[in-house]
């Protein structure tokens, strides 16, 4: 798909990827560690994938979960799959804050505060510790 924005790479700070999909660092200075998973065939709905790509794709988002939680200990994680506006297969894997600026509502919602200020994580490490974490899995 030509418009599709998770087609074309552009400007990502890339932590992982295989052939199938991709681990980005969103830059949003409310959010520092907030990443996306994003598959790398443009597919819209996770029933199109097969069972073992679904199991891939998953596999890599609760990695991605898992080393935000390790390193950065947030209060909660928010894991979610819209596409309403790219529907382009992607999750988005957002650490959350009790004092973040969104906080209880989605961070698609509007502001309550102001962010309370927190340092962004490395890439490198980020990256890292996704390696580590990944096991690789037969296609």
């Amino acid at each position: 798909m030509n418009n599709c924005p998770l087609c074309a790479i552009e400007d990502e700070t890339l932590l992982w990827q295989d052939a199938r999909c991709r681990v980005i660092l969103v830059s949003d200075p409310d959010y520092p560690g907030y990443c996306r998973v994003i598959w790398s065939a443009h597919i819209k709905e996770m029933t199109d994938l097969s069972e073992p790509d679904r199991a891939h794709f998953m596999r890599v988002v609760f990695a991605a979960e898992s080393v935000l939680r390790e390193l950065l200990q947030p209060d909660k994680i928010n894991l979610a799959s819209l596409g309403n506006q790219t529907p382009h297969l992607h999750w988005h894997v957002i650490p959350r804050y009790t004092d973040d600026a969104h906080f209880p509502n989605p961070i698609w919602s509007s502001r309550l505060r102001e962010s309370a200020p927190r340092a962004a994580p490395e890439p490198r490490v980020l990256s890292q510790l996704l390696n580590a974490r990944i096991t690789p899995q037969p296609v």
